[in-house]
């Protein structure tokens, strides 16, 4: 289960082990020494800021030995940063943010500087210290819980969507889900149970304003700590849902962490009272949507101009790492 924020204390660093420097001559050795499964790990760190080791061993790796001991020589080689937030009770696992050759590695790769990733080492370890952190941590589960599924084809982040979307609406991700059984493009809102209920619903609009001016009918998803808690937003959901002009150009289901899977029996449309659906069946309870583009492309930004989401799966689990 995510770890609450409130518990979170000023996070570790590890200065004991000597690391590379992020020279011309390291970055002639890290191209024969990074997989294709590396290079993957650096543009998922770009896109979603941070992941911890058990969400990256569970994405990518066959074990979770085999995960810290690759870790382990990537931050080495400065490819990945690390830190590990200090917990009241209990150990947190490791957490991993692009580190400066990663960087570099990724920029060069798409012709690129680092400059124009927006990459800054102080900025992006300053996550350690976010108020968000758990928030982000927790919405990253998500991802990994249905990543390691096998049939999410995209999971755009919290940044990307406000690059693609705009002002309307804030979603916390955006995913596309396949099977053979159905394909469902939506917008995920990931909530930690500390928001007021009010101010929750109050998004709904954004969503509705959304759809109005791109004639898109996406799904919007909310994802709550407990049954309890998703038991009481409903309430307020759905009085401030049926008072929209057209409410069906926005449709929502809501689940909880206390499911079994989140692809699963857990999503229970906003207009019924049940049964709880799977993630391909939410496309037959509403026609009205728009299919889902190809894996979850989107066209250049101005502020990214050049790098694409990255693929949820790497492209294999089992390189061989030297």
């Amino acid at each position: 289960m995510p770890v609450r924020q409130a518990v979170l204390r000023n996070a570790r660093t590890d200065r004991r082990t000597p690391r590379a420097a992020n020279t011309a001559e390291h970055q002639a050795r890290l191209a024969s020494r990074l997989t294709a499964r590396d290079r993957w790990l650096v543009a998922m760190l770009h896109e979603h800021r941070v992941l911890t080791g058990d969400q990256i061993a569970a994405l990518a790796f066959p074990t979770a030995r085999g995960a810290r001991a690759r870790l382990r020589n990537l931050w080495c080689w400065s490819v990945l940063d690390r830190f590990q937030p200090v917990l009241a009770r209990g150990t947190a696992p490791m957490h991993y943010v692009l580190g400066p050759a990663g960087a570099t590695v990724l920029a060069t790769g798409h012709g690129l500087d680092t400059t124009d990733l927006g990459y800054r080492r102080n900025r992006t370890l300053g996550i350690a210290h976010s108020l968000r952190l758990a928030h982000t941590i927790g919405c990253n589960q998500l991802l990994t819980d249905l990543a390691t599924h096998g049939h999410l084809r995209a999971w755009w982040s919290e940044q990307r969507c406000a690059r693609s979307i705009g002002d309307l609406a804030r979603p916390d991700a955006y995913a596309h889900w396949a099977t053979p059984c159905g394909e469902l493009g939506f917008f995920v809102e990931y909530d930690t149970g500390t928001e007021a209920l009010g101010k929750l619903a109050a998004k709904l609009a954004g969503y509705h304003d959304l759809a109005r001016a791109t004639g898109q009918t996406t799904a919007l998803l909310f994802w709550f700590p407990s049954t309890h808690r998703e038991t009481h937003a409903r309430r307020t959901l759905h009085r401030t849902w049926t008072e929209m002009a057209e409410p069906g150009l926005l449709p929502i289901a809501t689940a909880s962490r206390e499911a079994p899977h989140p692809s699963a029996d857990a999503w229970l449309p906003l207009e019924t009272s049940g049964p709880r659906r799977p993630l391909d069946q939410l496309p037959h309870t509403w026609p009205q949507l728009t299919p889902a583009p190809p894996d979850g492309e989107s066209p250049p930004t101005s502020t990214n101009p050049a790098l694409p989401p990255p693929p949820p799966q790497p492209p294999t689990k089992h390189p061989r790492p030297r």
